[in-house]
């Protein structure tokens, strides 16, 4: 907008809508002069009918772009305009999904005048009772063409402002419309959604805001409802691992526990309760009650306490034997009334689920297995019998156990049941658990005290767990071990008194203690010691005389070869697993549990049977003069006689043999060229000479200088391979000098491929180094995909945030986002950001997106997206609200900096893996390899999916091992106004599009890079002595140097150069 004509920001105003506007103009009419002239600047047509037109008029090059001239309204990448004055919400169609009444038609809902508004300062809209001519009447006063005027217009009008703010000008009354409410909870270990039914709509005026005021009401994003059900494939006959909840319509009571003392294991509080049950049964009359652990008990009836806090007192027998019985002190006070009946309300989709009603059926069923099982989360494990221990080594085992949660889905209650495994400590004595830390076949072999390195492996291991001790007879008291001495026992003192009654000290070492305390002569006086409870009590405790209390979960990283074992004790083919799950419901009979049928429920023992369907896949098109397209069986397809579809030619490249010469001899390595050569060749990715350079290399202090060598002496190497002697803290450092500090691809290879070659390990590799220097393998045949990506600039994101490993509690947390950069789409770029520690919303989420906004105009040659589609991977049930609030609104801000009037149509999708439900094929027929999975593709949307909320499970790739795992999709947002149909079919196209293996995978695309970049940031993370501890299977956070953010910023910020490859493939 020129600068002599009207804009709010210029007179200090906020950012308004043009409805707005004419209310401005309405009140204030000395502000018309000029602005006439500056809203002739909106006439154009919607800028994606705008756009579309454009996008079909150019002709794709090989690479994905568009060539010819862009529209005048495209953005400069270069220039970032203010936030701009918006049209009215038809006109642009944004929408969540839903149909909202027209707002020129009175309804009791209010109006739903609305504009997808700069989340910081934004315009209100005027209720159907102010002056207002109607929004029809508004397009036709400023000319902005019949397409938008009408309301038969394919295109929605937005739900509801993202913050409405009143106008300076303007003190018209605003309609807030009624909404569900939305906070979080503690419900168990976990954070979860309350949902309250929807409130009445209530009007009440705006306060004027001044210069030092601001009034805003934030509003709350509302998930679409299910636009349809989709009906793509051929059908086929699934079970779920859901089981029917029958639950009657009565009331329960909902009543508050506090125990003084605060913050006793869960365990304790039940024992606690327990006995408050049994001593003063005139309070329950003969109920049941359930309870939590923590604060919630449910009763049927209601107490005779009235509302009044009720204060009681009991105890409970010692821990530890000999121990007098702990004291406590009970208060059970009424906080509300919980109907049941509301959750029918809520099935049958008239309502949202009442957060309450199924907090309180998840405590009935949880609470027999709770005192019962080790619970752990939402899963109870039992320790294994001696015919069933499956060591991992390290001194952990798996315990197996299952999952248990209460879902509500269309129509009925499910209980969600599957098999459930995890890492436990051994119960055995610290010397055992030392010897399996350090791969000792007896602890006697360890003759010497430990060495540095042996002593900080050991303490990353055990510090945190529990121990009790064996020297004091029948009192075996528990302690938690804060650390390990850096002495053995012998030299390792403490100031002892000299008696109970002076204050006098002297220092006394450890084995002499024991010797004239305990009677006690230690073993082995040259190991070091336990400090347990306060480090300032100096509390010492010999190894030999402490056993790990059982029990206890593993919760730090297991290392690659624990990974490897717990895979193979735990992975069962679909069929076997159905079958214990079957053992599971049998054996925890629920209808007989007295709890249960306490409140009058019941659990059907049969998996729920629906019917899926087996979505068709995608073909994919290769290049070369043939231009062969493939098309996937059961999830894959192959390279053969096909040719990338822009591959690359490599001139100059090196390789570095970072392993022995008799590990790696130069002959094999010959060999290894010539066929990594022809294969290329085949493939369409001519590698024209032999290395330029090639030379052995032993140990990491050399990674840079040798890179950089190559880098300086030969300036156009395209890629550097390094040979590696298997998995080594070498690739991390490989990987920080080319990606941040020299701006090569690398490409590393073990050495027993080297020795041992294999075509297809060789075709894999070429799949990587193809993509990595700017080319493409293959895209989705163009006939097959959805017409709107033929017809319009649409660009993919996927968003991932990583976390540090359990137990880790300083290093900070990681965000990357991938964009598309191409029309297919086929090539991505990356932006990641560090950020706080366990922080899951991706605070910087606005830069990130602007980044790969940009790189998409530059690389399609002007085009700009008409809509955003993003996969975000990682994010709970319990965290939806927050990262749609968050993150939606960070994505709008992206694109109002860069152009005023630039609205693209978003979808916001979350990618769930990390759930339970597994599908089973009804019919063994249908079943497929030799797991009997259900077939890629397999797709399920009724039955077992949210009773009105748009989501679906989708199995995108072929199982080979174990149990296939459906991912889970839940959409949180969409202007795009997806059917069913057509978001299932474009997500399982996006799975074929992975550039690292010739098979469909798991979840789309680009949320698959976001977890790859995100993971690569963490190697650039890494210090030097990180590195060199690098697969160890330990967190390291003791020994983590925090530097500053600049610094870890400035760690995995990649080179210029490569960023525009996908460096990360």
């Amino acid at each position: 907008m020129a600068k002599n004509k009207f804009s709010p920001l210029d007179q200090g105003l906020p950012i308004t809508t043009v409805q707005n506007v004419q209310n401005i103009l309405a009140y204030n009419p000395a502000t018309t002069e000029g602005f006439s002239e500056g809203i002739a600047e909106f006439r154009p047509a919607h800028p994606r009918h705008q756009q579309q037109q454009a996008f079909m008029a150019t002709q794709r090059s090989p690479g994905g772009m568009y060539h010819s001239r862009p529209p005048s309204h495209m953005f400069s990448p270069h220039q970032v305009q203010q936030p701009f004055i918006r049209h009215s919400p038809s006109s642009f169609g944004y929408s969540n999904g839903r149909q909202f009444p027209s707002p020129s038609v009175p309804s009791m809902h209010g109006t739903s005048l609305s504009t997808w508004n700069n989340p910081l300062a934004l315009g209100s809209g005027a209720p159907l009772s102010s002056p207002m001519t109607t929004l029809a009447s508004q397009f036709s006063d400023l000319q902005l063409g019949s397409q938008i005027a009408t309301l038969e217009s394919p295109i929605r009008p937005l739900a509801s402002p993202l913050v409405t703010m009143s106008s300076p000008l303007i003190q018209s009354p605003l309609e807030l419309h009624g909404s569900s409410l939305s906070f979080t909870a503690p419900l168990g270990e976990e954070s979860e959604p309350i949902l309250l039914p929807p409130t009445a709509p209530a009007s009440q005026p705006n306060p004027p805001i001044t210069s030092d005021s601001t009034a805003v009401a934030v509003r709350r994003f509302e998930p679409p409802l299910r636009p349809d059900i989709g009906h793509s494939g051929r059908p086929i006959s699934l079970r779920a691992n859901h089981f029917q909840v029958k639950i009657p319509s009565i009331e329960l009571f909902h009543y508050d526990v506090a125990i003084i003392p605060e913050k006793c294991p869960r365990r304790v509080n039940r024992e606690v309760v327990e006995e408050v049950v049994k001593k003063y049964s005139h309070y329950f009359g003969g109920q049941k009650p359930v309870f939590d652990g923590r604060k919630n008990l449910y009763s049927k009836r209601p107490l005779p306490i009235g509302r009044e806090r009720v204060e009681v007192e009991v105890s409970i027998n010692g821990d530890n034997a000999g121990k007098q019985d702990r004291l406590f002190k009970v208060s059970i006070k009424h906080v509300a009334k919980v109907n049941l009946g509301y959750l029918e309300q809520a099935l049958d989709g008239r309502i949202q689920v009442p957060f309450e009603a199924i907090q309180a059926l998840d405590v009935i069923m949880r609470h027999l297995p709770s005192q019962k099982y080790a619970p752990v989360g939402r899963s109870f494990f039992a320790p294994p019998d001696h015919q069933d221990v499956h060591p991992l080594g390290g001194g952990r085992e798996v315990w197996f156990g299952f999952h248990q949660s209460i879902r509500p889905t269309q129509w009925k209650m499910m209980m969600n049941i599957d098999v459930s495994a995890t890492a436990f400590y051994k119960h055995q004595s610290v010397l055992d658990f030392l010897a399996e830390v350090l791969d000792l076949q007896s602890i006697n072999d360890q003759t010497r005290p430990l060495s540095d390195s042996q002593r900080v492996k050991f303490s990353r291991e055990i510090k945190g767990l529990k121990v009790e001790v064996t020297h004091t007879g029948r009192i075996r008291r528990k302690y938690r071990i804060q650390d390990v001495t850096r002495r053995p026992a012998t030299a390792q003192t403490f100031p002892m008194q000299l008696s109970p009654d002076s204050p006098e000290t002297v220092d006394c070492s450890v084995v002499q203690y024991f010797k004239e305390k305990h009677k006690i002569k230690l073993l082995f006086p040259h190991l070091p010691c336990l400090q347990v409870g306060k480090l300032e009590k100096h509390t010492y405790l010999p190894l030999e005389v402490c056993v790990l209390v059982p029990g206890q979960r593993c919760t730090k990283k297991l290392s690659d070869i624990q990974t490897s074992h717990m895979i193979h004790a735990t992975a069962r083919n679909a069929p076997d697993r159905e079958f214990e799950i079957n053992k599971i419901i049998e054996k925890a009979n629920f209808n007989e549990d007295p709890f249960v049928r306490e409140f009058g429920i019941s659990v059907d023992s049969k998996m729920v049977m629906i019917t899926g369907r087996v979505l068709p896949p995608p073909k994919l098109q290769y290049g070369g003069l043939t231009r062969v397209q493939a098309e996937p069986r059961q999830g894959q397809w192959d390279m053969r006689s096909k040719h990338f579809y822009q591959g690359i030619e490599i001139h100059s490249w090196a390789i570095c043999v970072f392993a022995q010469q008799r590990q790696c001899k130069e002959e094999q390595l010959r060999q290894f060229i010539f066929n990594l050569r022809k294969i290329s060749r085949d493939a369409g990715m001519s590698i024209r000479n032999d290395p330029m350079y090639c030379r052995y290399a032993s140990n990491i202090d050399q990674v840079e200088p040798l890179l950089k060598h190559i880098k300086n002496t030969y300036p156009t190497v395209q890629l550097i391979m390094i040979v590696l002697p298997g998995k080594t803290p070498i690739y991390a450092e490989v990987k920080r000098v080319g990606d941040t500090l020299l701006g090569v691809a690398t490409q590393c290879v073990q050495t027993k491929n080297i020795n041992k070659i294999s075509i297809q390990t060789i075709s894999n590799l070429c799949l990587k180094i193809n993509v990595k220097l700017g080319g493409i393998n293959s895209i989705i045949v163009p006939e097959m995909k959805p017409s709107f990506l033929r017809t319009e600039p649409v660009i993919f994101f996927g968003a991932d945030v990583t976390h540090p490993a359990a137990g880790d509690d300083k290093k900070p947390s990681i965000a990357a986002v991938v964009g598309s950069i191409d029309g297919h789409p086929s090539r991505y770029s990356a932006s990641v950001r560090i950020q706080q520690h366990r922080q899951e919303i991706i605070q910087d989420l606005t830069s990130m997106v602007r980044e790969l906004l940009i790189a998409f105009y530059k690389n399609t040659r002007g085009f700009k997206p008409t809509r955003i589609i993003f996969y975000r991977d990682g994010v709970s049930e319990g965290q939806f609200q927050m990262v749609l609030h968050s993150e939606l609104q960070s994505i709008m801000q992206a694109c109002m900096e860069l152009e005023r009037d630039y609205q693209p149509g978003i979808t916001f999708i979350v990618v769930q893996k990390r759930h339970h439900t597994r599908l089973f094929c009804a019919d063994r027929r249908d079943q497929v390899g030799r797991s009997g999975n259900i077939p890629a593709g397999t797709t399920v949307d009724v039955g077992i999916t949210h009773p009105s909320e748009f989501d679906f499970y989708l199995c995108s790739h072929a199982g080979i091992q174990g149990t296939s795992r459906p991912s889970h999709y839940h959409v949180l947002w969409d202007d795009n106004n997806f059917t069913a149909d057509e978001l299932q079919s474009l997500t399982y196209q996006l799975c074929h599009t992975y550039v690292r293996c010739t098979r469909s995978v798991s979840i789309p695309a680009p949320a698959y890079y976001a977890h790859l970049v995100a993971f690569r940031a963490r190697y650039h993370l890494m210090d030097r002595e990180e590195r060199s501890t690098d697969g160890s299977g330990t967190s390291g956070s003791d020994d983590y140097k925090v530097s500053s953010p600049q610094s870890m910023a400035q760690a995995i910020k990649v080179h210029d150069v490569i960023s525009k490859v996908m460096y990360f493939a």
